[in-house]
């Protein structure tokens, strides 16, 4: 495995005080991230909008949203401030009919659960398949619950629980031949290893900045595969979406061809840049790269973890495994009180984990040293 970045490397500051292991959450934003924060936050209090062209810089960072998930090109991507906004693009965006049938599971972030269950007041069946005992979702009972009326399967490609990372290629080859989409919630998975929507035949999926793509909070992208950008119907109306947006004194209602039709105002520049920089470093270490270190990570932790006797929830099958590894001390049960406790201690030895959906939950990135897992597990004993 390539040599994780040095405690001291600028990029990453939150390594000179702290062992974050917490990425699935919401993760330290990168050094180069912060550094255009503040040159914007500068640069806009002395001069406004004046000798920076903001809106053109956006265009770059549009451009690696698309290499992010292998998408080929930046047509289908839309900025988003957060997941929900681009799930919800789907729900309200699709002409729905009486009987229409949506499919999900039931371990769902909420973000990829309220919006279709919102549909259910136009007449929309809504199915959630559940987790299986080994905590996995098996790819056939999803592929099983599929109709000829279903119109979405609206998925996670990683589980924020417990990190399973489903196989999307089969469930998309059903969907697909019964006429309807699939939708990705891919917070857990962008930015951790290598997308390819266009490989997994992904219609449209959506993913904020602030996990593991190291960008704040309110900055994210939806993608919409291309030709269906003017199938789906943008549920809110503004001037940014349209034609020839720019020329304010000619009222022209005409949605743009593209995938910038789901933008209904202006945008959170400061944040967009910040992601813009944070996307070029991952670039730049390459995602097959970066996926290696996180896999060589998450192997350390699991072994280190049964050597002591804690129970790993997360399943480890090929093609199993995300960035989030989720557990049990030795006897404890999920919803323990004592989890909490375990998180609480920790956060004072500088180490942070997470206690989620019943479980403890570590999720570390690229730039973790290998140490700061030897440091967890010691401190956990």
């Amino acid at each position: 495995m390539t040599e994780t970045p040095p405690a001291h490397d600028p990029r990453f500051p939150v390594l000179s005080h702290r062992n974050f292991l917490n990425h699935a959450a919401v993760a330290p934003i990168s050094g180069p991230a912060s550094e255009v924060m503040a040159r914007y936050a500068k640069h806009a209090a002395e001069h406004a909008y004046l000798g920076w062209d903001w809106y053109g810089a956006l265009q770059g960072v549009r451009e690696s949203c698309a290499k992010m998930i292998g998408a080929g090109g930046a047509e289908g991507i839309a900025f988003v401030p957060n997941t929900s906004t681009g799930l919800s693009m789907v729900a309200g965006g699709l002409d729905w009919r009486p009987g229409d049938h949506v499919v999900l599971t039931n371990v769902e972030y909420p973000a990829n659960r309220y919006c279709w269950h919102d549909l259910k007041r136009r007449g929309v069946v809504v199915t959630e398949v559940p987790e299986g005992p080994d905590r996995r979702i098996d790819p056939d009972d999803v592929v099983e619950a599929i109709t000829d009326r279903t119109r979405v399967v609206a998925i996670s490609h990683a589980q924020y629980s417990t990190g399973y990372r489903i196989d999307l290629k089969p469930i998309t080859e059903t969907v697909h031949l019964a006429g309807g989409y699939l939708c990705v919630d891919a917070i857990q998975t962008v930015g951790a290893m290598p997308v390819d929507v266009v490989r997994d035949g992904v219609d449209f999926l959506s993913a904020d900045g602030h996990k593991w793509m190291l960008g704040p909070e309110g900055a994210g992208f939806f993608y919409c595969r291309p030709d269906l950008c003017e199938v789906l119907h943008p549920p809110v109306t503004g001037w940014i979406g349209m034609e020839d947006a720019l020329s304010y004194h000619r009222f022209r209602f005409e949605f743009r061809k593209d995938a910038r039709r789901f933008e209904p105002g202006t945008w959170n520049i400061a944040g967009l840049l910040a992601l813009g920089a944070s996307l070029e470093l991952l670039l730049g270490e390459g995602l097959d790269t970066v996926w290696s270190r996180i896999e060589a990570l998450t192997a350390q932790l699991r072994r280190g973890l049964r050597e002591r006797g804690y129970r790993v929830v997360s399943p480890d099958g090929p093609g199993e495994r995300s960035g989030i590894t989720s557990f049990l001390p030795p006897g404890a049960e999920p919803f323990d009180p004592g989890l909490k406790r375990v998180v609480s201690r920790l956060r004072g030895m500088e180490i942070e984990i997470a206690e989620r959906a019943g479980l403890l939950r570590v999720s570390p990135h690229f730039y973790t040293p290998m140490g700061a897992i030897e440091g967890l597990l010691s401190a956990l004993g």
